[in-house]
């Protein structure tokens, strides 16, 4: 962890979005972007990270080249025929881009939200980012082959039932590692709440935090084991995502705005 993190937010006063410029003197260009007046980035959660560090930095630039992955195979077309092709891994494509912005903004609230530096944080940082260069591929193969499916333009046994279930199993894998990782980041965090100075709405956001991704975890668990058997339901899996999360937000959701109130 930072030391520029260990210090308690009466100590510095302008991190806090709530406080006005005229009490702690401090000029508006002199605080951090996210706690500037109208950008402030969570209504309940005060963002302990101040500069981008290298370790955010570095995850950064991995995320990028984890996108790029997805169209380096794709070569410039050169004739119509090539053209309408690379225009139907678009679909594909942006289902990829879309899953690793969401991972990607995930990390990015996490370190934000918390700024640990220490060096359990940076391993399961850095086994994050090994997983998410593995998942690219799979992520990759599965939906494009699934838009194939849905379009009638997959080529005849393309995959056999054994073939489709090792690949949902594999991208299965890769789905709960990711969120499974993120739990055990939150549960550093929660495990450090007292030297975060964690209030007690930020407490229960980060134990809502670990419930939501062990529930992530915890579909692609299911997934997987849907897919020795029935690969061609193991996709559907994921479509709980929705509805759960829905429900534990609700549910869980009041907790921290009934906590933000009496603090």
């Amino acid at each position: 962890m930072s030391r520029k993190h260990n210090h308690p937010s009466s100590q510095h006063p302008e991190s806090s979005p709530s406080t006005p410029d005229s009490v702690h003197g401090s000029a508006p260009q002199e605080m951090s972007s996210e706690h500037r007046r109208g950008l402030l980035p969570e209504k309940y959660f005060r963002w302990r990270s101040g500069e981008i560090t290298r370790l955010e930095a570095f995850c950064d630039v991995i995320f990028g080249f984890a996108l790029t992955l997805l169209v380096v195979s794709l070569e410039v077309p050169h004739n119509y025929q090539e053209l309408m092709g690379a225009m139907r891994g678009f679909v594909p494509f942006a289902v990829c881009f879309a899953q690793l912005v969401m991972i990607w903004r995930a990390h990015y609230i996490f370190s934000r939200r918390y700024g640990l530096e220490d060096s359990y944080t940076m391993l399961l940082n850095v086994t994050l980012l090994f997983v998410v260069l593995f998942y690219v591929y799979p992520l990759k193969f599965v939906f494009t082959m699934l838009f194939l499916e849905l379009t009638n333009t997959a080529a005849a046994g393309s995959l056999d039932e054994m073939q489709a279930s090792v690949v949902m199993r594999i991208y299965a894998i890769g789905f709960a590692s990711v969120f499974l990782l993120f739990v055990l980041m939150y549960a550093h965090a929660y495990r450090l709440r007292h030297v975060l100075d964690l209030s007690p709405a930020e407490n229960q956001e980060t134990r809502n935090a670990i419930q939501e991704y062990s529930l992530m975890a915890a579909i692609g668990v299911l997934a997987f084991v849907v897919a020795y058997h029935y690969p061609a339901l193991s996709g559907w899996t994921y479509a709980l995502i929705g509805p759960i999360l829905t429900l534990h937000g609700t549910i869980f959701g009041k907790k921290v705005r009934m906590l933000a109130q009496k603090g």
